[in-house]
């Protein structure tokens, strides 16, 4: 009996049976789509042909003329005889009937008498109660119905035509009746020919199966007879060029395998694969550089991660990243299951050194804040002020117009100055910035900055000094640009020393290849836990008082950035209540800068 319950699985298991069932399934719904199709289109066509009835009989005209009837004094039979003279053109019939109904939809008259007559309250019935014409169904309803309102003097009048529906049910069930026979027939059709189909199928199948046993057994001498050239032979065809294939493959394999072992031993990820009891199996040298442990071979998962657990999820193929540290990195560990069989399977670990990752992110993160709280600022006092100026317009004094109009472009001068630092930022650092190198006196750009900046030091009550002890060479660079940092070095001097304040720029030639730039002055100083982070965009050591005096935050972080593409280096020592000192060191020649001009700069 067993023997015969697989035989029975086994059948409807094959091929044979396979095809039968499909073919039978396909012309059933075939069928069953076409079935449907045809008698929902007879719904509908009947829906819409005593729609179409219904308006080609009630015009505008005859609604007309039988409200003037309902005027009379027998109003009702008036409108049933009007109805009863048009019963043809309404296809009124033992199946279809119409009624003359009191605004409440009582019976007065109609095709049918009164005790015959069934009238159930409809949507459409509604509608016409309502005083509208009712003249909605949908093909589901088990009936067509129609309802005008018809008003006289004292009283409404509703004409209702109603259709069981009776024909359009006969007629879907005759198509369903053909439907079924045409299935039946297609049946028997569909179990002949998929019986021929399945023999011509399955036997060149059976053989390739007997060839792939071979094949998994290590035989690959064997091949196969082409017997025809449609697909079933371009399939053997191909066995027998996949185990022509196989065999080379498996060197090939193991040759790649070897590539492998060596990519695992030399990458600079670390790579370690565990036994699902969390004993380590292998373990590459990144990895015991990046995690700092000597590997041995009595090690387990708990050894080598102390601050994370095996997680059981794994077991059903899912991964799960994880972030550590280990001295002064960030790690990125990410463990998947691998092995197909239970006895195989394990996890192996992927660890990637993600600390610059984290630094760029934290940079950036802590940028964009930076933007948007410096671009807040002075939005919100533009806005507070124009909406002072549009709500009292016309009752303020005009000095305190202009005095608010002035703020305003006060903070519209601001956002723009931000703006174009960022913008001058963003083409240093992609390399975008138009740098015009050509050779200029930078003694006589100095000379200028000096002049330039004397009056403003003068205006803040500081003296400004330059001191120049030999002669300068001429540099390659771009001036106007190089020019720029000075005046921006000077300028911060200026804001953040007190009033009475020195400041001094020097320069002088520090060897054959270098000049250096020096700007002094004896202000409030730079805290020295600070210092590092000056050159950092928007970093400012008193960010309320670096904003009372209109400063970004930019300009040092601009002035590193325009150095660096010179080839040059920016660096500056503070010490609190004492001074500050800036140095920048550019080199005479740009050596290896294809770019630049070799002008000499006699306009200058």
């Amino acid at each position: 009996m067993e023997n015969n319950k697989k035989m029975t699985v086994g059948v409807f298991r094959s091929l044979h049976m396979k095809l039968v069932l499909i073919l039978i399934l396909l012309i059933i719904s075939v069928m069953v789509v076409t079935g449907t199709f045809l008698i929902n289109s007879v719904g509908n066509y009947y829906l819409k042909d005593f729609q179409d009835q219904m308006t080609r009989v009630f015009t505008f005209d005859l609604r007309e003329a039988m409200e003037e009837a309902a005027h009379e004094q027998n109003a009702a039979s008036q409108l049933n005889e009007m109805i009863n003279v048009r019963a043809g053109s309404l296809g009124i019939d033992s199946h279809r009937n119409y009624y003359i109904l009191d605004s409440a939809g009582n019976y007065l008259s109609g095709s049918r008498e009164k005790g015959s007559a069934e009238i159930t309250i409809t949507p459409n019935l509604l509608s016409a109660m309502a005083g509208q014409i009712g003249l909605k169904n949908a093909v589901i309803d088990h009936y067509i119905d129609a309802a005008y309102p018809v008003k006289g003097e004292n009283e409404t009048f509703i004409v209702y035509i109603k259709d069981d529906k009776q024909e359009i049910q006969e007629l879907s069930w005759r198509f369903f009746s053909i439907v079924m026979e045409a299935m039946l027939f297609g049946l028997l059709v569909v179990v002949l020919l998929s019986f021929l189909l399945s023999k011509t199928i399955t036997t060149p199948i059976e053989n390739i199966t007997k060839q792939a046993k071979l094949v998994a057994s290590g035989d690959y001498s064997h091949r196969l007879e082409i017997q025809s050239g449609d697909e079933i032979g371009n399939l053997s065809e191909t066995f027998n060029y996949m185990a022509e294939m196989l065999q080379n493959t498996i060197g090939e394999v193991q040759d790649e395998r070897d590539k492998l072992n060596t990519l695992f031993l030399h990458m600079s990820d670390g790579v370690a694969a565990f036994a699902m009891n969390g004993k380590v199996i292998h373990m590459n040298p990144a990895t015991e550089r990046l995690l700092d442990i000597d590997f041995n071979e009595n090690m387990s998962f708990k050894d080598v991660f102390t601050d994370i657990e095996l997680p059981e999820s794994l077991a059903q193929k899912r991964s799960v990243s994880y972030e550590i540290k280990r001295k002064n990195r960030v790690l990125q560990v990410l463990l998947a299951s691998f092995g197909a069989r239970e006895s195989e399977r394990g996890v192996i670990a992927v660890i990637h050194d993600i600390t610059e990752q984290k630094k760029l992110d934290d940079a950036r993160r802590e940028f964009v804040a930076n933007v948007s709280h410096e671009l807040r600022t002075p939005l919100t006092n533009i806005k507070s002020y124009t909406e002072t100026l549009m709500d009292a317009a016309g009752e303020l004094p005009p000095d305190t117009e202009k005095r608010f109009l002035s703020v305003i472009t006060g903070e519209a001068d601001r956002m723009t100055r931000i703006v174009k630092d960022l913008l001058t930022l963003s083409k240093l650092d992609y390399g975008r910035m138009d740098l015009s190198f050509r050779r200029f006196s930078v003694q006589q750009m100095l000379e200028n900055i000096y002049t330039a900046m004397e009056l403003e030091a003068q205006k803040n009550g500081h003296s400004l000094a330059m001191y120049v002890p030999k002669p300068l060479p001429e540099i390659e660079g771009d001036k106007e640009r190089l020019e720029q940092v000075v005046v921006n070095i000077i300028s911060n001097s200026i804001k953040y020393t007190p009033n009475g304040g020195r400041i001094f720029l020097f320069a002088d030639q520090m060897d054959a290849k270098t000049v250096r730039i020096r700007v002094v002055d004896n202000g409030i100083g730079i805290p020295k836990e600070d210092i590092p982070r000056l050159f950092e965009r928007f970093y400012r050591v008193d960010k309320a008082r670096s904003r009372e005096k209109g400063g970004t935050g930019l300009g040092l972080a601009i002035a590193k950035e325009m150095v660096k593409a010179h080839n040059g280096k920016i660096f500056l020592e503070s010490e609190t209540d004492k001074g500050t000192e800036v140095t920048i060191l550019l080199p005479i020649e740009q050596e290896g800068n294809v770019e630049c001009k070799k002008e000499t700069d006699s306009k200058i």
